[in-house]
């Protein structure tokens, strides 16, 4: 997940737009009222770094940047459907 900014172990996300459950699919329009999603927070850290390599031929443009993507790693606890229906 993209890098967040979370001041302790757990994290609940609010904004669920699918459930599956075996054959029974929930979809959400934008989002499922009443869900959110209960993880804990296991670490940070950076993805492998990406080449951006830009060149012109006759002129002597060339320009190389690089970039790494910062990301919170979760574990999901539990799912929370509606009122008292957890997974």
């Amino acid at each position: 997940m993209e890098k967040l900014s979370v001041d302790g172990d757990t994290v609940e996300l609010d904004r669920v737009h699918l459930v599956a459950d075996g054959d029974k699919v929930t979809l959400g329009r934008p989002t499922i009222v009443g869900a959110k999603v209960i993880a804990d927070v296991v670490g940070d850290g950076k993805r492998d770094k990406v080449i951006v390599f830009k060149y012109k031929p006759k002129v002597r443009y060339r320009i190389k940047k690089g970039h790494r993507q910062p990301y919170t790693r979760l574990a999901i606890k539990e799912i929370v459907v509606g009122e008292g229906k957890r997974r």
